[in-house]
């Protein structure tokens, strides 16, 4: 049932770069509406009449996202959209409404043949005969696009277009049970359901300015297309919620998911959607002036492709404010009342109404002043008292493995052979662990519960990978952080790669090349330097020669992420700076090392899962649900560690305090609130979207096995970690004082502009 009166009034949007409209908009208007005829999305489409069309006018929304295109380009641009909406109502109307999804399904398995990345006078095949107005109009634009632009943009294109098209499948199964996404996952699925991935596609089109396949999947191009994207989205579902959630009965919307996560009014849950656009748009900021000139300056990048890259991001801001003008016209949205929507003039007569509202600049910054000096401003090393810990919903068994025991001895002689506790000429101080530390942490604890069948030879494997990735976790902070040498970090971690080799030869272990530590048939490696390398050196001799080529790929891979992830939250540290919110979490995962103890799960599993199942949204949501849990989970637990004794920053509670500039008890709150409805998707995905999965693979029954016992497997890495963190003595406050200087970190002055006046031992100064 349509909503009577508007549901909340709109906020007042964080908008720093003007809107411009492209000169070439009636021609576009015209062209747009032929073609959509020429499609048969109009008159006798059962979807649109052309008052529809008119009413809509996605040649505004055009003009004003790409106001520098010329008339040619903005009216292919716009065709793409006039298809990409209509393809939205359509899919609405024969499958949503009607709750099909087995044809709904069938409907979306035909686009991809539409858009080959060879086109026929490439050489390429011919696309099959277009049976509705979707097809038809996809496999028109598709000839009409990619002629002018490289395989490698063709390829990037296409996938977005798929994860487009394919994830209304998502949207479709949530409102058939019901079910509305918790914040996390809406803001994965919506990157890509709602298309913004797809709308960055089209910029560099229009922009002449292809993204350099070299640097395409670097983290800095991925965060200006994520924010980008979650600034689209979150704007969209401001203006759409009374269409979509009054009218439609959609449960996919930002706002809707806020108001239920929350607890809050439907105002207040769009105040805070407001507020975390204003702070995907920041990083955005953010990352384009410190994060990508470093990149192209790293990787060498000619200055023609540097140029690309500016002018794709300048691309990529012309959309947001000129979307946002579209939105405030187009019939399609509540664009009515509000701050955001009244046209009085200020106190200094600025210019008000559609096509000013980033003109006052002044004003946005006073309006975001405040969370902005927050994010910075941060004191470290303030009393916190111990952890606070919320209830903890654990409704897996705890399972230990039998060999335990020789499992915690076994570690201590394998940790000194390695170095690990010895002292360390790069580390303040000299010793990073000792043998004392190393017992506290058990290590071989929290393995028991990942892996309670294992042998015990695995389960030596398994504690000692937990043991380098937690030593290495407590290294970087102490070697590189303090002294602010992120130089250091980088080489580093550049290096971990020349102890990973994916080719397994024949050597001779007691030979003249062979490498402290290293298994027979490991394969020539670099010499390690140091405790972390050797140690990295011995685990990968043992753990990857069983493996086949892509899963010791992509076993290394997650060695490698986790590293890098490193050193992003040694360059927050220099900077002394707070991260967004989604930023922290999607990273949170990478530096717990989620991927790589997980990767240690699938070991077995040899080639009888396919890599597509594993990089399938049901399977990355699987997982990601999971990590999440675990990452919140050692948060609450180290607060206190983290904040007081270590002036870290990087800890969901404090994240959460600074964006809802909320306490610490209200921060654990929400986090722990987080942590439940993580778990709960993992249960839904296990229970109703992996049998789904396992249909439309047609996977035989050794691989559905495999794949029920890696939720068996999750379910005991949860409980495991929990577990750990309950009995390991690293996280109490007693356990806290035992571990650090009596005096740290209350030794003198603390906060910035101190770091001098503290003890030589202390700032990484010898």
């Amino acid at each position: 049932m349509a909503m009577s009166q508007q549901p909340f009034e709109l906020p007042e949007f964080y908008l720093s770069y003007p809107a411009r409209l492209n000169p070439h908009l009636q021609e576009a208007r015209a062209h747009s509406k032929e073609w959509a005829r020429g499609m048969g999305m109009l008159e006798g489409s059962g979807v649109w009449e052309e008052r529809d069309l008119d009413a809509h006018d996605y040649a505004l929304l055009c003009a004003y996202t790409h106001p520098d295109a010329s008339g040619p380009d903005l009216s292919l641009i716009t065709d793409w959209y006039v298809w990409v909406f209509f393809f939205d109502d359509h899919f609405l109307e024969e499958f949503k409404r009607t709750q099909d999804r087995p044809g709904g399904k069938a409907y979306l398995d035909r686009l991809p043949a539409f858009m080959p990345l060879v086109l026929p006078s490439e050489g390429g095949q011919e696309a099959p005969e277009p049976v509705n107005q979707v097809e038809a109009g996809l496999k028109d634009l598709w000839a009409r696009t990619v002629p002018a632009m490289s395989h490698a943009w063709r390829a990037r294109f296409a996938r977005s277009t798929e994860n487009l098209l394919n994830e209304s499948l998502w949207e479709l199964s949530n409102i058939n049970i019901g079910r509305v996404a918790n914040p996390v996952e809406y803001i994965e699925m919506r990157r890509k359901v709602g298309g913004a991935p797809w709308s960055a596609g089209l910029v560099e089109f229009s922009e002449h300015a292809e993204v350099p396949a070299a640097v395409a999947d670097a983290r800095p191009l991925e965060v200006l297309r994520d924010t980008f994207s979650d600034a689209v989205h979150l704007r969209n579902d401001l203006f759409s919620y009374e269409r979509e959630v009054g009218d439609e009965g959609e449960l996919s919307n930002g706002v809707l998911v806020l108001e239920t996560f929350l607890g809050c009014s439907t105002q207040e849950a769009a105040e805070a959607v407001n507020d975390l656009l204003t702070s995907r748009m920041q990083q955005f900021e953010h990352t384009a002036l410190t994060e990508v000139p470093a990149l192209c300056a790293e990787r060498g990048l000619s200055p023609l492709d540097g140029a690309a890259i500016a002018a794709y991001t300048k691309g990529l801001q012309d959309w947001q404010s000129g979307g946002h003008e579209w939105h405030m016209r187009s019939s399609r949205y509540m664009n009515g009342g509000g701050t955001a929507a009244q046209a009085a003039p200020g106190p200094l007569h600025i210019p008000a109404g559609p096509g000013t509202s980033a003109v006052d600049v002044a004003g946005a910054a006073r309006r975001t002043n405040a969370h902005r000096a927050r994010s910075f401003t941060h004191v470290p090393h303030r009393r916190t008292g111990p952890s606070r810990l919320p209830d903890f919903a654990m409704p897996f068994t705890l399972r230990l493995n039998p060999h335990l025991a020789g499992a915690r001895e076994r570690i201590v002689p394998w940790a000194h052979a390695m170095g690990l506790l010895e002292p360390q000429p790069d580390v303040p101080g000299g010793v990073l662990w000792d043998e004392a530390k190393l017992r506290d942490y058990d290590l071989p604890l929290c393995a028991a519960g990942l892996h309670p069948d294992g042998t015990a030879d695995a389960l030596d494997l398994a504690s000692q990978w937990l043991a380098w990735g937690t030593w290495g976790d407590d290294y970087y902070p102490v070697r590189f952080g303090r002294s602010r040498d992120l130089a250091g970090a980088k080489a580093c971690t550049e290096r971990l790669g020349l102890f990973m080799p994916l080719d397994f030869m024949p050597l001779d272990a007691t030979g003249p090349e062979a490498t402290p530590g290293a298994a027979p048939g490991a394969g020539p490696r670099a010499v390690p330097a140091t405790a972390f390398e050797r140690a990295l050196a011995d685990l990968w001799g043992r753990t990857a020669g069983p493996m086949t080529e892509a899963g010791r790929r992509r076993f290394r891979r997650a060695v490698e992420v986790m590293a890098d992830a490193w050193l992003w939250e040694l360059g927050n540290q220099a900077q002394n700076r707070i991260p967004d919110p989604v930023d922290y979490l999607e990273m949170r995962r990478l530096t717990f090392g989620s991927d790589l103890t997980m990767s240690l799960c699938r070991i077995g599993h040899g080639s009888a899962v396919p890599d597509e199942i594993y990089d399938s949204g049901p399977v990355r949501s699987l997982e990601n649900a999971a990590a999440d849990y675990a990452c919140l989970l050692n948060d609450v637990f180290s607060y206190q560690k983290e904040i007081e004794f270590e002036g870290e920053i990087h800890n969901c509670v404090l994240v959460v305090q600074n964006f809802f500039d909320c306490d610490y008890p209200t921060g654990v709150g929400i986090v722990g609130d987080l942590m439940r409805s993580r778990l709960r998707q993992f249960q839904h995905v296990a229970a109703h979207e992996l049998p789904v999965l396992y249909d439309d693979f047609g996977l035989d029954e050794e691989a559905r096995a495999l794949l029920r016992g890696y939720v068996t497997e999750l379910e005991n890495w949860m409980s495991g970690i929990l577990n750990w963190h309950r009995e390991v003595r690293r996280y109490r406050e007693e356990d806290l004082r035992r571990h650090n200087s009596p005096t740290w970190p209350f030794d003198g002055p603390a906060g910035l502009g101190t770091s001098a006046a503290r003890p030589p031992a202390l700032t990484g100064r010898r």
